[in-house]
C-alpha cells in the first residue's frame, strides 16, 4: 500500500526568528489534491536533570501560545552556537536555564513533538551528576524562569493534578519513574 503523497507546489508564508511556515499542495496516492500546512522547526533537545538527592529540575515560564506558565524540564532549540551536535545543545542550555553541568549526559529517546503539523525533531537527555557551573553562559532575553526541584512522586501527583501538562516533561517523568522501577 502506498502511503507517499506527491508534493504539486509549497510556498513558504511566513518566515519568522523561531519557525517558518510552508503551505504545500499535494496530490494524494488515491488521487485527491490536497493542501498541507506546515511548520518548520529548528531540531531541539530537552533534559531530564536529575540532582544527587533525586530531584528532577523544573522551570516555570510563560509560554505565549497558551497564554499561561508551565513547568517544564529545560529544554531549547540547536542554533548556530551547536553546529548542529545535540549534545552540544543539551550542555549549552542546562548551563543557560539551570546554571549546572552534568557529569553524565545519556540520551534517552529522539522524536517528533507535534507530527501532525510541525517537523521539530528532539532529542531527550538524561543529565545526572549535577554540578554548579564555574563559568555562566548568557541566558535569553527573551525568558524568565524559575527553577524548583521536585521528587518523582511529587512530578507524577503534579502531572494527576494537571499542573505539568508539557509532553516532553510528561515523557520524561514517566522514563525516570520507569527507571526507579527496573533498577
Amino acid at each position: 500500500m502506498d502511503f507517499a503523497e506527491r508534493l504539486i507546489s509549497s510556498k513558504t508564508v511566513f518566515h519568522g526568528h523561531l519557525i517558518d511556515i510552508e503551505v504545500q499542495q499535494v496530490m494524494t496516492p488515491t488521487g485527491k489534491k490536497a493542501q498541507r500546512e506546515i511548520v518548520h522547526h529548528a531540531p531541539a533537545i530537552a533534559i531530564l536533570a536529575l540532582t544527587d538527592d533525586n530531584k528532577m529540575i523544573l522551570e516555570k515560564q510563560w509560554r505565549a501560545p497558551i497564554a499561561n506558565t508551565t513547568l517544564e524540564i529545560p529544554a531549547g532549540k540547536l542554533d548556530q552556537r551547536d553546529a548542529n551536535d545535540a549534545v552540544h545543545a543539551a550542555k549549552r542550555e542546562l548551563n543557560e536555564e539551570t546554571r549546572y553541568e552534568a557529569t553524565s549526559l545519556k540520551k534517552i529517546s529522539s522524536f517528533y513533538t507535534s507530527i501532525g503539523c510541525m517537523d521539530e525533531y528532539m532529542t531527550l537527555y538524561l543529565a545526572t551528576g549535577l554540578k554548579r557551573v564555574t563559568h555562566e553562559l548568557p541566558q535569553d532575553q527573551d525568558e524568565r524562569l524559575a527553577l524548583r526541584e521536585v521528587t518523582l512522586p511529587k512530578a507524577l501527583e503534579m502531572i494527576d493534578l494537571g499542573e505539568i501538562e508539557d509532553a516532553k516533561t510528561i515523557m520524561a517523568i514517566y522514563y525516570w519513574q520507569g527507571m526507579n522501577k527496573r533498577g
